[in-house]
């Protein structure tokens, strides 16, 4: 049974990463790269086919700031509701690190399917775990790239490092949304209903 604040935290999340990575993707556009003063020779140019929100740099970070704000409640929900018991429906224990690779040979490479005693099996545990991670990470990165936040890490970090961890965790996130989709739908209708109604099917 998933509760109110995780339901609504993963909703407010579905909505605003996909905005966060289509505005990112227009901002990276303005500064293809990830080195101080690079020659446009070792720039990393996005192909235009990959499409991008907010049109030119200022409109871009007016849809990804505002769109934080959301993924930022996601996120607390999200925490909230792990700190008042939700992280054993995710968590891995020891045993469980064991299963992660048969689900793996199942879902990807047609190996026979183990059994199945919880929610979630170990492979969704861990994408889930995974992308925890990354939220945190991307929270706390894009946290730090504005200005006045950046001042107080300006001896700790450089700024080409923090926008490198912030776009890999873009890219964890547009890595994982594929794998998702589909183990919902492999998984059927009883999970998918839970994250809706909140109640065992």
């Amino acid at each position: 049974m998933h509760s109110y604040s995780t339901r609504l935290g993963h909703w407010l999340a579905a909505i605003a990463i996909p905005v966060l990575a289509l505005s990112g993707i227009q901002i990276f556009r303005a500064f293809p790269s990830f080195g101080e003063k690079l020659p446009p020779s070792l720039e990393l140019h996005l192909p235009d086919v990959i499409p991008s929100l907010g049109g030119w740099l200022g409109g871009a970070l007016s849809w990804h700031v505002t769109f934080a704000w959301f993924f930022a409640i996601a996120v607390l929900l999200q925490a909230l509701d792990l700190a008042r018991g939700g992280w054993r429906r995710v968590w891995l224990s020891a045993p469980e690190w064991a299963g992660v690779w048969p689900m793996i040979r199942h879902y990807f490479l047609r190996g026979p399917k183990p059994e199945v005693r919880e929610l979630y099996n170990p492979l969704q545990k861990f994408a889930y775990l995974s992308m925890l991670g990354l939220e945190v990470v991307a929270l706390a990165t894009g946290f730090a790239l504005l200005q006045p936040a950046w001042m107080g890490l300006r001896p700790f970090w450089s700024w080409q490092a923090v926008r490198l961890i912030h776009f890999t965790a873009l890219a964890g996130f547009v890595s994982f949304l594929p794998g998702h989709l589909v183990m919902v739908i492999v998984a059927g209708r009883r999970p998918f209903l839970s994250m809706v109604t909140g109640e065992k099917q």
